[in-house]
């Protein structure tokens, strides 16, 4: 099986399908930390439900599907961040742009003529199938959101773990929120090519929601999520072309293991000192 294994390497769909993984998981595994945090879960399945209505339009017109999946999230975020994006109004701001969008996405889908298997590869994942060119477009991706996640990491760490103290103290929460919406929004275009729009929640939820297990400084948390992503997408590419089964089956149970495994090692110890620990945490990221 090993032999197997090493054999296929040499292929270029699957050379192209791990350097795509490992972009994908980085950008993942750094952006759920904040996912977590934030309680921007049900965001995250907007953006990626959203993502697939662009999809399905740029499909009806010819474009290319990644280049609405692209679209689609960017707009949602930018209406969800214009509506509101303080815990409070945020999922009621959610619920109503994803109910249009969906209502959206079903027209685009009853108007296209052909059998849709652009628009249904996007619900399930192809990352055994990106192209070299698509490799390219999500490095380039993967940088532009990693350097604006660098720009604003140390404000938004401090409006993530209290917005009310980073705005008492002149930080600007709500622009921080938009950005962060942006920034996911790329991250969440990206991840679909792995476990595809149903599956979404397993690489920006999981890897933050094991690495808030293990650890309370952000630094530290932030490394665990990236290891947990890389671990859950490239040992899922690797169980996928060994079984010739989907990826996102093996990707989704790696991460539900990874998050199992993490619950267990932090066991009651962790439980009440989360919060605690990450103000703490973030007060010393922003001192240094």
């Amino acid at each position: 099986m090993i032999d197997q294994f090493f054999h296929l390497l040499g292929y270029p769909f699957v050379q192209n399908a791990i350097a795509a993984g490992a972009v994908i998981a980085i950008v993942s595994g750094l952006v759920s930390r904040f996912v977590v945090a934030r309680n921007m879960a049900f965001a995250v399945h907007a953006l990626a439900e959203l993502g697939f209505t662009g999809s399905a339009g740029a499909i009806l017109v010819g474009a290319s599907p990644l280049a609405g999946l692209l679209a689609g999230t960017i707009v949602t975020a930018l209406f969800i961040g214009a509506l509101g994006v303080r815990v409070r109004e945020r999922d009621a701001v959610v619920g109503v742009v994803m109910a249009f969008g969906l209502g959206l996405g079903v027209l685009f889908l009853t108007l296209y003529q052909a059998y849709g298997t652009q628009a249904y590869a996007i619900l399930f994942g192809t990352i055994t199938g990106v192209s070299h060119g698509d490799v390219v477009l999500l490095v380039v991706l993967g940088l532009v959101t990693l350097v604006a996640l660098a720009t604003v990491y140390r404000p938004l760490t401090f409006a993530t773990v209290d917005p009310e103290v980073a705005e008492a103290r002149g930080v600007p929460v709500r622009r921080l929120g938009i950005v962060f919406l942006l920034i996911l929004a790329v991250a969440v275009a990206e991840a679909v090519q792995v476990v595809g729009v149903l599956l979404i929640l397993t690489l920006l939820i999981a890897p933050g929601a094991s690495a808030e297990r293990l650890t309370a400084r952000p630094g530290r948390a932030a490394l665990a999520s990236v290891l947990v992503a890389l671990l859950s997408v490239l040992g899922g590419i690797a169980l996928a072309l060994l079984t010739n089964l989907p990826a996102s089956v093996f990707v989704t149970s790696l991460s539900f293991a990874c998050y199992l495994g993490a619950r267990f090692v932090a066991g009651p110890r962790f439980v009440g000192g989360g919060r605690t620990g990450a103000r703490t945490a973030a007060g010393d990221t922003l001192r240094a």
